[in-house]
C-alpha cells in the first residue's frame, strides 16, 4: 500500500508538471497574435530560448511588440515565478537612470535623502528588461558589461559589491551595429547582449496577420466599452489592409480602439477608422477589392487566398507567400474554406 501511494503521489507529480507546462506554453505567447512564416519562426526562437540563461537582444521598429516577446520569454523560462522588471531606457536621464538600474545610498548625490534600491537587486532571480538599450551612456555601458562578465555590481555612492542572479533581455528599435560604428555603443558589450537576437517584422511585412489581430483588438476594446461589435465591413477591412502601418502593430490597437469609441453602427466601417488610416488605405495591393459590405473577417480572409491563388496561378507556395501564411497555414485555411480544388 505505501509503494502504491508512493507510485500515485509520483504520477501526480508528474501530471501536475506537465499540466503547468501546458498552461506556460499556453500563457506565455497568448498575447502574441500572428500565422504569418516570420511570426511562427518567432514563437519557436522564443520557446527554443525561454529555458535557458542565454541574453536576448530584441531588434525592430517600434510597435512591434518586444515587450510582449520580452515577456513571454520571460513566462516560459525556470524563472516564471520571480520577477520581472522593465526600465525604459530612454525616459530617464543618465544620472538617474544609473541610480534607477544599480540602485544609490544615502547622501550619494543631492536629493539622495535615503538608500534606494536598484532594478538589478529588484528583479534577483528573475528577468531585466531593458527597453531602447541604445540610449544608455557610456558609464552605464561600463557597469552593464562588467555585470555581464561577473553578476557583480555597486550602488552609487557605495563601494560594497553586490551580486544578482538576473537573467538580461534588451530591446531596441535603432540598428545598434549602426551605432558600434559611429562610436556610440561599445562593441564588446553589444556582442555580449546579442548572444540570441529576435527580429520583429513590421506589420507591413506581415499583412496577413492584419485580420487577425484587428478581431483581436475589435473584441478586446467592444468588450471594455461596452459596445455590441464583432466585425468590420468589407471597405473597413480592405482599407485596414492596404495602409502602411508606420507605427506598425501599437498604431493599429490604437486605430482598432479609435473606430470602436467612434462607432455608430453594428459593425466598423470605414468612417470610424482614423483619418490617417482612411486617406492611406484608398490605394495599395495587398487587400483583395470587396464588392460586398457585409463580410466576417473569415469571409475576407477567404476572398484574400482566392485572389492570392488567381494571381499566382494557383501556385500555393507563391500565394502563401504573397499573403504572409506558412505553407501549414494556408492549406489548413484551403481545407476551411473548401478550397482544396481551387
Amino acid at each position: 500500500m505505501r509503494i502504491a501511494r508512493s507510485l500515485q503521489r509520483q504520477n501526480l507529480e508528474v501530471e501536475n508538471v506537465s499540466l503547468r507546462q501546458q498552461l506556460d506554453s499556453k500563457f506565455g505567447l497568448e498575447n502574441i497574435v500572428g500565422e504569418s512564416p516570420a511570426m511562427q519562426e518567432i514563437f519557436e526562437i522564443v520557446r527554443q530560448v525561454a529555458p535557458t540563461r542565454a541574453t536576448v537582444l530584441l531588434a525592430g521598429e517600434s510597435g512591434t511588440g518586444k515587450e510582449l516577446v520580452a515577456k513571454a520569454i520571460h513566462q516560459l523560462s525556470p524563472r516564471a515565478k520571480q520577477p520581472l522588471v522593465t526600465v525604459h531606457c530612454a525616459a530617464l536621464a543618465p544620472t538617474l537612470l544609473e541610480s534607477e538600474l544599480f540602485g544609490h545610498e544615502k547622501g550619494a548625490f543631492t536629493g539622495a535623502h535615503e538608500r534606494r534600491i536598484g532594478r538589478f537587486e529588484l528583479a534577483q532571480g528573475g528577468t531585466l528588461f531593458l527597453d531602447e538599450i541604445g540610449e544608455i551612456d557610456a558609464t552605464i555601458q561600463v557597469k552593464l558589461l562588467r555585470f555581464l562578465g561577473e553578476r557583480t555590481f555597486e550602488r552609487v555612492g557605495s563601494n560594497k559589491t553586490l551580486t544578482a542572479d538576473v537573467r538580461l533581455i534588451t530591446a531596441n528599435n535603432k540598428n545598434l551595429e549602426e551605432l558600434v560604428k559611429a562610436g556610440k555603443f561599445r562593441e564588446d558589450l553589444f556582442f555580449r547582449l546579442r548572444v540570441v537576437e529576435i527580429q520583429l517584422p513590421p506589420l507591413r511585412e506581415r499583412a496577413g496577420d492584419i485580420p487577425l489581430l484587428a478581431q483581436r483588438f475589435l473584441r478586446d476594446f467592444a468588450h471594455e466599452n461596452g459596445k455590441p461589435l464583432n466585425a468590420f465591413t468589407a471597405d473597413a477591412l480592405e482599407w485596414l489592409m492596404n495602409y502602411s502601418w508606420p507605427g506598425n502593430v501599437r498604431e493599429l490597437r490604437t486605430a482598432i480602439e479609435h473606430a470602436v469609441v467612434l462607432c455608430r453602427g453594428e459593425k466598423i466601417s470605414v468612417r470610424d477608422l482614423p483619418a490617417p488610416v482612411r486617406a492611406g488605405g484608398q490605394s495599395g495591393n495587398l487587400a483583395p477589392s470587396l464588392a460586398r459590405n457585409d463580410l466576417t473577417v473569415r469571409e475576407a480572409e477567404k476572398q484574400l487566398i482566392i485572389r492570392a491563388l488567381k494571381e499566382t496561378a494557383g501556385n500555393r507556395t507563391l500565394a502563401a507567400k504573397k499573403i504572409g501564411m506558412s505553407r501549414r497555414t494556408f492549406h489548413r485555411k484551403l481545407h476551411l474554406y473548401h478550397l482544396e480544388g481551387f
